[in-house]
């Protein structure tokens, strides 16, 4: 491990001065970028502790939730709002990982949470351009049976690990940043980057910026929400494929409708072909099926992973009949 300094922030104001160097991390629960330092893949000279900021959850003039980016990830899995307004994003935490780390983990370090790809954390034998820029993907003819299907490039087919951020692209919420340049928010859809010719970059974030918090939208359709994981083992392991879902059935029509994907690509993959292929039509299996098919027609499956877009489309049938089911 790279020798560092260690600083506590009092407020956003004095983590972003103390994170203004080239080489801070902020650090959170630490539950990835401790084991990233002690693999020598991350080498900040400077941590900054942020888990003194705020962590309230509150509602907004709008009728939706401000989420605190210290909020440990147990506590908003078991707030009350969240579990009766938001069910998919109480499931996809409680899938996320153990108690321990639920209880240690944030809100703003899960998001920032960096892939769990093998080759990536491989620093003594594997080439990985995502960990050393430039020096090629072993995943893309390794083992690469957890490996992306969508939006994956020749740099990089690793994906993105998090539960909870899978709920929140499917939620429209909203992230604030504050950073040298002042305040400002993005979809959170827009955070995370697909890798392109750079995967060594996994967000849109600045040097020094901070999360802050994550909004969440009023969304009344979420309470007939779930998220499902399908994974080797039922203990916690990282998705082979993942589904968070919202859907609004009225008479056998659906009405409105959100989903996203875990498991299959760089990012949380938010569905927009599936769901624009599902509103206004029949709440049936043929139509679910279709709306799969219709996210899936560019995806590009490697040796170990062709099981995915089957396992994704019979899974978001499963999901969507389970909600339809519940509407009826």
């Amino acid at each position: 491990m790279t020798p560092f300094s260690f600083a506590r922030a009092t407020d956003a104001a004095d983590a972003l001065r103390l994170g203004a160097g080239d080489a801070t991390a902020y650090l959170g629960g630490g539950t990835n970028i401790v084991d990233l330092m002690r693999e020598t893949i991350a080498k900040p000279t400077t941590l900054v502790d942020v888990t003194g900021l705020p962590a309230d959850i509150v509602e907004t003039d709008g009728g939706g939730l401000m989420i605190g980016a210290a909020v440990r990830n147990t506590a908003l899995a078991e707030h009350r709002a969240v579990r009766s307004r938001y069910p998919m994003l109480a499931r996809a935490i409680l899938a996320g990982a153990s108690p321990q780390i639920r209880n240690m983990a944030t809100v703003g370090g899960n998001v920032l949470q960096r892939t769990r790809c093998t080759y990536f954390y491989d620093t003594a034998g594997s080439r990985c351009n995502k960990r050393a820029p430039g020096s090629g993907c072993d995943a893309a003819e390794g083992f690469n049976r957890i490996h992306a299907i969508l939006g994956a490039s020749v740099a990089c087919v690793a994906t993105h690990p998090s539960d909870m951020c899978v709920a929140l692209a499917a939620l429209d919420a909203t992230v604030h940043i504050e950073g040298a340049g002042g305040a400002r928010t993005l979809p959170f859809t827009d955070l995370h980057r697909l890798p392109g010719d750079h995967p060594e970059f996994d967000t849109v974030l600045e040097a020094g910026e901070l999360i802050t918090a994550i909004e969440l939208p009023a969304l009344p359709f979420a309470t007939r929400s779930s998220y499902r994981k399908v994974r080797d083992r039922s203990s916690y392991a990282f998705a082979l494929v993942s589904i968070a879902a919202a859907l609004d059935v009225a008479d056998g029509e659906i009405r409105d409708v959100r989903i996203a994907f875990g498991g299959v690509a760089h990012k949380p993959w938010r569905a927009l072909k599936a769901e624009a292929a599902l509103r206004g039509g029949p709440a049936t299996e043929a139509t679910f099926r279709d709306a799969a098919l219709a996210e899936l027609a560019d995806a590009k499956p490697l040796r170990d992973n062709a099981f995915k877009p089957d396992l994704l489309t019979r899974t978001l049938i499963a999901v969507l009949g389970d909600l339809a089911g519940a509407a009826a």
